[in-house]
């Protein structure tokens, strides 16, 4: 079993996540702020392959009511694309309370807004790498 890795992935930034050798803890890893789709997707594949990943995770955003958005579209497009050019399929983890989740730990651990906006996008691919830990359990 190797590495699992975790996206959270929106317009502006990609939280990531990543659990340790065994599969069992998942930890935050870095809030990557996006260039460039191409760019994005590559930096992603490099990581994998240089963090020695054997499954990438992919946060996937639904309205409450479990209908895609816009946003599930742009992230189905960076998944195909990663997809592709990776050559293994990604897992998708239903992400509707992930933010606010995040958001909410943040707050519970009296981190400061200016500070919150830094990590929430990592500490949200953490709960989606948690969350498919669990899942796999």
């Amino acid at each position: 079993m190797g590495r699992i890795l975790a996206l959270d992935i929106g317009d502006v930034r990609i939280g990531l996540a990543i659990s340790d050798l065994m599969g069992i803890i998942a930890n935050p890893l870095e809030t990557y702020t996006r260039k460039e789709f191409s760019k994005d997707v590559q930096y992603i594949i490099n990581l994998a392959k240089e963090r020695e990943v054997d499954t990438i995770v992919s946060g996937l955003p639904k309205n409450l009511n479990n209908q895609d958005s816009i946003q599930t579209q742009k992230v189905r497009e960076f998944v195909d694309e990663l997809e592709k050019l990776w050559g293994k399929k990604v897992v998708f983890v239903d992400e509707r309370f992930t933010t606010a989740s995040a958001q909410r730990v943040l707050l519970e651990g009296n981190v400061k807004r200016s500070d919150r906006k830094k990590v929430v996008d990592k500490v949200a691919a953490t709960i989606i790498l948690q969350t498919y830990l669990e899942i796999k359990k």
